[in-house]
């Protein structure tokens, strides 16, 4: 029983040698620190375009971190920026690239928490790890995609994992 475990052991410390990163965490979880960034930077982003946004921003299960209804945009204008932001979190691409989808899958459209407008963006941290998603609404799909993205990368993430 000894010799086995010691042998098991041994096989741990030999592929830690191999893979020293493994198991290694290399990012932070979105905190909520970094989700208030977000926003800060897309709502000021917005204020310079004149524009009125909802902001949501979740992390990567879906869980809302930080959120903001500018002035001039109804309930449901927040409403559709938190379901973009979990949309995204929940299939890990943005709802831009749902809508494409939807075009080309029979169904897709239909399947839950799919939002085909775009205007929710991935957030990814350094590596290419995916923590959370921001939803923008409120303005046109493209202004609301260069809010979110504006957001994205003043906090010092990306929207693309590569």
């Amino acid at each position: 029983m000894v010799a086995r475990y010691s042998l098991q052991i041994a096989a741990v410390l030999a592929l830690s040698a191999l893979f020293p990163d493994a198991g290694a965490e290399t990012y932070t979880p979105l905190s909520a620190a970094s989700a208030q960034k977000i926003v800060a930077a897309c709502a000021e982003h917005s204020a310079q375009k004149k524009q009125s946004h909802a902001i949501a921003v979740v992390d990567s299960s879906g869980a809302l971190l930080a959120f903001l209804r500018m002035d001039g945009n109804p309930p449901g204008v927040g409403e559709f920026a938190v379901q973009k932001a979990v949309a995204v979190a929940s299939w890990r691409f943005s709802t831009q690239q749902m809508s494409k989808a939807a075009e080309t899958t029979p169904g897709f459209a239909y399947a839950p928490k799919v939002v085909t407008v775009a205007g929710g963006v991935p957030v990814y941290a350094r590596g290419g790890v995916f923590v959370g998603a921001v939803g923008v609404s409120g303005e046109s799909a493209q202004d609301d995609t260069e809010c979110a993205i504006a957001g994205v990368t003043a906090a010092g993430f990306t929207a693309s994992g590569g």
